[in-house]
């Protein structure tokens, strides 16, 4: 077995990573909101500092800045810059109408791109949330024209 065979069969998921300026704020758009689980955590010193976040078989992790530390401190700069994390589904439209109900705002009514139902939001940062589902609806319809 070479090098770049045994590397491929070691790596077995990616987490997207998101420090967040507000971890409780961040969990009820997560988990109140989206209907994540906190399945790990890190508690220190009575607080909670980091946590793994899974929705089917998918998950994130969060962390907030610490203030007192000056490697953790946020930076200037906008933090969700580039981000986008897609979350593939069986049926996106089925999760929108479920989120919606729990006050969660989508960013636009879900919509056809790239031959999937496309429902996008940002989190408590900004980072770009979406999930997505494959359609055989023609690209570019609005769920308004689809149901209409």
């Amino acid at each position: 077995m070479d090098h770049a065979t045994s590397t491929d069969m070691n790596v077995v998921q990616a987490i997207p990573f998101f420090r967040v300026s507000n971890i409780v704020e961040s969990l009820r758009f997560y988990v109140n909101g989206l209907g994540f689980k906190m399945t790990k955590e890190w508690i220190d010193e009575g607080k909670l500092r980091w946590c793994w976040l899974q929705l089917g078989g998918a998950a994130l992790m969060l962390q907030e800045f610490r203030r007192e530390e000056h490697e953790f401190l946020q930076p200037n700069e906008k933090l969700s810059v580039g981000v986008s994390v897609c979350f593939q589904c069986k049926d996106a439209l089925a999760i929108y109408r479920d989120i919606t109900t729990r006050g969660i705002r989508v960013s636009h009514a879900p919509l056809v791109g790239n031959g999937m139902w496309v429902v996008p939001m940002l989190d408590p940062d900004g980072y770009k949330i979406e999930f997505e589902s494959p359609t055989d609806v023609p690209e570019e319809t609005a769920l308004s024209e689809a149901e209409g």
